[in-house]
């Protein structure tokens, strides 16, 4: 049996630029680093990436992280996460974020310990593997279109615009014109009424844009389901899809279901999501908090499973020490990983 230890850190990660969206402005992110080391010396990294939203914070994770490292020292083994997950959830029942962030070190440490990247260990073709969209924050008019050609120059030809404001049409129109050839998706992040979101809808589609996700509160389900039936774009559901049950629980109200490591806990648990949505006929989307590559990564090797990522929260930061899978602008290279020798999910870079 393998004896396994643990430890975990707190980084503040800067970003590239200040980021906003409508709940407000974020100029660095917090997460918390876990790292789970075996008898040989073989460690595997993940990271938690709180949100205040969902009710945790650094302190919180850092708070139930001895008592979940606890269980994985207790069992020993990181080819037992079925078992470690249980038992993690029997401890500390909620708390996702700092669940995700065991669950991807343990994958990781396996990974590396079979030399087989988790999307092989899945059976996975990485060439299905969507593209990732890149986040253009809110800002003024101008600055969000300079943003924009930035973006198409490293390479991005797929990007998630952040809206919530008097002038969204007006800001998709200046994207669309900086970027003629991208896909556009836009994110309201809860921002409009019912109404207000059927009618800004209207005015987006003359910019040939693909979905809106979350055009208005989680607490207003009915609202949903008003502008699911009667907007002219496909609806995604971020903030109202949280958690396994709430895929049914949205089914009959949006197109689109967005499931992130950080709010549903594990990679098991968000297969399990992506199998529910299938089995309601909704299309999924593959999300990220503001996340090191050491938990962004694991998501990258669930990509195959769905239809589009939003795996960008690591090319937001200014720097990152873990170099995770390698991404070719908006591509996702999962091909690429074995060549580089990267068998885990969260390698440190060299």
């Amino acid at each position: 049996m393998p004896t396994l230890t643990t430890d975990f850190e707190r980084l503040t990660l800067p970003l590239a630029d200040e980021f906003t969206i409508a709940r407000g402005t974020q100029t660095d992110a917090a997460n918390v680093v876990v790292r789970i080391t075996d008898g040989e010396g073989r460690t595997g990294v993940g990271a938690a990436a709180p949100a205040s939203y969902y009710g945790e914070t650094v302190e919180t994770v850092e708070a139930v992280l001895p008592d979940l490292l606890a269980v994985v020292e207790s069992v020993g083994d990181p080819h037992a996460s079925e078992r470690i997950e249980r038992e993690r959830r029997a401890v500390v029942g909620d708390n996702p974020a700092a669940h995700a962030a065991v669950d991807v070190a343990l994958a990781d440490l396996a990974a590396t310990r079979l030399g087989v990247p988790l999307y092989r260990q899945w059976g996975l073709d990485p060439s299905r593997a969507p593209k990732t969209s890149y986040t253009i924050g809110l800002d003024d008019t101008e600055r969000m279109r300079e943003k924009t050609r930035e973006a198409v120059a490293a390479g991005y030809d797929v990007l998630k615009v952040k809206l919530g404001t008097d002038r969204d049409a007006e800001i998709v129109a200046a994207v669309r014109e900086a970027a003629p050839e991208a896909r556009l998706r836009v994110d309201a992040n809860e921002a409009w009424t019912p109404r207000d979101a059927v009618e800004t809808i209207d005015e987006l589609v003359a910019h040939d844009v693909e979905f809106v996700e979350q055009p208005v509160p989680a607490s207003d389900p009915e609202g949903l389901r008003f502008v699911s039936e009667h907007a002219a774009l496909p609806i995604a559901a971020d903030e109202s899809c949280v958690r396994l049950p709430d895929v049914p629980a949205v089914a009959d109200r949006v197109d689109i279901v967005n499931l992130k490591l950080m709010k549903c806990g594990s990679l098991r648990e968000a297969r399990r999501m992506v199998h529910a949505a299938r089995a309601h006929g909704l299309e999924v989307m593959l999300g990220c908090m503001i996340e090191t590559n050491a938990s962004i990564a694991a998501a990258c090797h669930l990509a195959p499973l769905v239809d589009y990522a939003d795996l960008d929260g690591a090319l937001l930061l200014d720097t990152d020490e873990f170099a995770g899978v390698p991404m070719d602008g908006s591509e996702i290279r999962l091909d690429e990983l074995s060549e580089r020798g990267l068998v885990g999910t969260g390698a440190r870079q060299p």
